[in-house]
């Protein structure tokens, strides 16, 4: 497996960053005149020559650009409420950027257990997670914002929010439509508060079930994103 090195504005400026200089430099131990496959996170790969071999900003020389298509037709944007645990959200965020995501929100909730969040940290899993798994499309990571908030935005696609009221709710894999703009709100381990859900769903926000067993906030949010991916793969 080729390594994918990231450098966002490489076109305008070919030198990696830091981070991955060191990656290249030092740890890779790559030369002069060796090639670097590099993604600019916005959907291009880039086959690149490498000028300077320097662990504080590598410089590369830019032969072929390649454009790829996203690899699915529709965006998923998942609002969560941080864990408590910040390797729980970690996790869930590294393996949502492997299956496929577009946006990240963190909500700050009635019963939320964390207020804030480490965003550059965050950040830095996201990179990792996306070249890891060989992609050129990097998730955006919103800042964190109040559920009240939120919920008011614009939002041109299916909107769903689970929770784990006896109400009536419909199973994501029934209602999910293919092809469509799809946003579903989590919430933290002690739940939505029912005012929230109500807020939700008169901001147009449906009912979901994510199936019988009672998710952790960081599960629910991966089997979310899974099953969105899935819904949409069958015929």
């Amino acid at each position: 497996m080729e390594t994918i090195f990231y450098c966002p504005d490489i076109t305008t400026n070919p030198q990696l960053p830091e981070a991955e200089s060191q990656h290249c430099a030092r740890v890779l131990r790559m030369k002069e005149n060796d090639n670097l496959l590099i993604t600019d996170g916005k959907g291009v790969f880039y086959r690149t020559v490498l000028l300077q071999a320097n662990p504080k900003g590598c410089i590369v020389s830019i032969e072929e650009e390649m454009p790829q298509p996203k690899e699915w037709n529709f965006d998923l944007h998942i609002a969560f409420a941080p864990t408590k645990k910040l390797d729980r959200m970690e996790w869930f965020v590294e393996k949502a950027t492997e299956i496929g995501i577009d946006t990240f929100s963190p909500l700050k909730c009635r019963y939320s257990e964390r207020k804030n969040i480490n965003a550059t940290r965050l950040e830095k899993i996201i990179v990792s997670a996306m070249k890891q798994s060989q992609k050129c499309r990097l998730p955006q990571l919103d800042e964190m914002i109040k559920f009240k908030e939120f919920i008011k935005q614009p939002f041109a696609g299916q909107k769903f929010i689970a929770h784990c009221y006896d109400t009536i709710k419909t199973p994501l894999t029934q209602i999910c439509k293919k092809n469509r703009n799809t946003l579903i709100l989590i919430g933290p381990e002690g739940d939505f508060s029912e005012d929230e859900v109500t807020e939700a769903i008169e901001h147009g926000f449906t009912p979901i079930s994510l199936g019988k067993s009672r998710l952790r906030t960081e599960t629910a949010s991966l089997v979310a994103c899974h099953t969105v991916h899935v819904m949409n793969q069958l015929s």
